[in-house]
């Protein structure tokens, strides 16, 4: 069974100021990266734009109609402190959600065995009603929600590794026995939620932080002890992926020190518990992650694991 890539152009015309750490490069390395003759047996796709109303899979109508509305004919409107809106990120958002309910349907139909989603802006902080942290749109969110909705899965995982914790997945599943969202990230850190005693109404929410400096082998055990326990006894349909890199060494906004190597690790771990229990469906979305080489290599390195390599 084939890898699913999915990406837009359109990632590239979601503009931000000089200096911004979620830029358009970050797309470009990704498909520079992929380019490679190792690669060649992705399945590749465009991103196909979703109407917003697909957004209220689990955002209220009120909040994706004002995002609409606040979409710019040009310059830039400020969502919050970092999270901006040019003319071209409304489209841009848009094929995000669009592309991850698009790898969803794919997979459930065992069109592919996985998928990967590379569109921007990235989405695990949005909230079910508030922006943030460069997020509008909630993708993995409504990717988890899609599979339920639309092909009838009972319990899916939600499993991030983003150096910086989920706060929107949470607050959007907190009350949610049917979703798993499990996370490792930095603490103290950006947006200061995920502390291991935040575990939602229905124990449900796995939150295993991590210390500053804590390298691949720590991450690896917090992986195996916190999460990977927990996965197997929910017994995942589907395993969706907020796929960020910034936990690698070389990423600026923050201070674990992963190599490539062991996101290649987490999903090969991921592969084999949904080979198990998931008809080995898994669902992969971008995330962050802001060094140009670490993300490049780390996709790289996640696209092969994914690939059966």
């Amino acid at each position: 069974m084939s890898t699913l890539y999915l990406s837009h152009p359109a990632a590239l015309d979601h503009e931000v100021p000089p200096g911004h750490p979620e830029r358009p490069d970050r797309i470009r390395a990704i498909e520079r990266v992929l380019e490679n003759e190792r690669f060649a047996c992705l399945v590749r796709g465009a991103a196909p734009i979703a109407e917003a109303g697909v957004a209220t899979l689990v955002h209220p109508e009120a909040y994706v109609e004002a995002l609409v509305e606040a979409s710019p004919e040009a310059g830039f409107v400020e969502i919050d402190g970092d999270t901006l809106m040019s003319p071209g990120t409304l489209a841009s958002a848009l094929r995000a959600v669009g592309g991850a309910v698009h790898a969803v349907d794919a997979v459930m139909r065992g069109e592919c065995a996985n998928a990967f989603v590379a569109m921007r802006p990235p989405g695990h902080h949005a909230e079910r009603a508030r922006a943030m942290g460069f997020c509008l749109f909630n993708h993995a969110a409504i990717a988890a929600r899609h599979a339920q909705r639309a092909h009838g899965a009972e319990r899916v995982a939600l499993v991030d590794w983003d150096v910086h914790h989920g706060n929107g997945s949470q607050d959007i599943f907190w009350d949610d026995g049917s979703v798993m969202y499990a996370s490792t990230h930095q603490m103290p850190l950006f947006p200061g939620s995920g502390a291991a005693s935040e575990r939602g109404s229905r124990d449900t929410i796995v939150n295993v932080p991590l210390r500053p400096n804590d390298d691949g082998a720590v991450f690896r055990e917090a992986f195996e002890v916190g999460i990977l326990g927990r996965l197997e006894a929910f017994r995942p349909d589907v395993i969706v992926v907020s796929a960020g890199f910034d936990a690698h060494r070389l990423d600026p906004l923050a201070n674990l020190r992963l190599d490539e190597a062991d996101f290649g690790w987490a999903t090969r771990k991921l592969m084999d518990l949904a080979g198990r229990h998931a008809g080995g469906r898994i669902v992969s979305v971008l995330e962050g992650g802001y060094s140009l080489e670490g993300l490049s290599r780390s996709v790289a390195a996640h696209v092969d694991a994914l690939m059966g390599r």
